[in-house]
């Protein structure tokens, strides 16, 4: 077994899953750069697309019967345990980053702690993990390491992080929240943007998400989380 292969052991380890196929699990952990462009080399991207809506089903699927809750009030908590931060949490906390497949000017520039490329890894794991041993092996996963966010977001209130910001800003003076879109990246099928809110004699906090929305939600929802006392 090569370096590679005792880190994907590893890995796999920690997840608590062994692939049958090993070739689904070295696809999903390679980043388009590597290589860089000297040979076509398949990477986790078409994973990462399954695996994104294997995440939604399984957490639609959990809501449903964990909430009585509106279409709304789910499709909040929904998007809050499939965001990109969520998915990198989940990578770091299994230690994906060390097996890794990039190319060296990507891992110079820290992509092995990028936050996109992160949550893209953890996505393409779990649709590989889908392939490999079907939709129950895929929801094992999902329980053993969704859980602490499942139980964090069920805490918090429902209502739209937007809405709370734009009643506690009003209630200080603040003014309406300022949202503004400082980075837009990815292909135009799957765009990742960030975007900045500022609330005058607050302060400001930033969000990612894969549309305009989401993003200015979660940086409203970052900004309630440090709002100060």
């Amino acid at each position: 077994m090569n370096g590679h292969g005792l880190k994907i052991a590893a890995l796999e380890s920690r997840m608590g899953y062994v692939f049958k196929d090993k070739s689904l699990i070295g696809r999903a952990l390679t980043h388009s750069s590597y290589g860089d462009g000297q040979r076509k080399i398949a990477n986790y991207e078409r994973l990462e697309f399954l695996g994104d809506r294997v995440l939604g089903l399984l957490t639609a699927e959990m809501l449903f019967h964990a909430t009585q809750e509106d279409e709304g009030a789910l499709a909040r908590r929904l998007n809050a345990l499939v965001r990109k931060e969520t998915c990198a949490r989940v990578s770091r906390a299994i230690g994906v980053s060390d097996a890794l497949l990039m190319s060296q000017s990507e891992d110079k520039q820290g992509g092995r702690e990028k936050t996109s490329i992160l949550g893209d890894a953890c996505e393409s794991i779990l649709g590989a993990i889908y392939l490999d041993g079907g939709i129950e092996a895929a929801k094992v996963f999902y329980d053993k390491f969704w859980a602490q966010e499942i139980e964090f977001v069920m805490k918090k209130a429902a209502k739209d992080p937007k809405t709370q910001l734009q009643e506690k800003s009003s209630i200080v003076g603040g003014g309406a929240p300022d949202y503004r879109v400082i980075e837009q990246s990815g292909p135009d099928h799957r765009p990742l943007f960030v975007v900045e809110v500022d609330v005058a004699k607050i302060g400001s906090a930033r969000g990612t998400g894969k549309s305009k929305k989401d993003a200015e939600r979660y940086a409203a929802q970052h900004l309630l989380e440090n709002w100060p006392l």
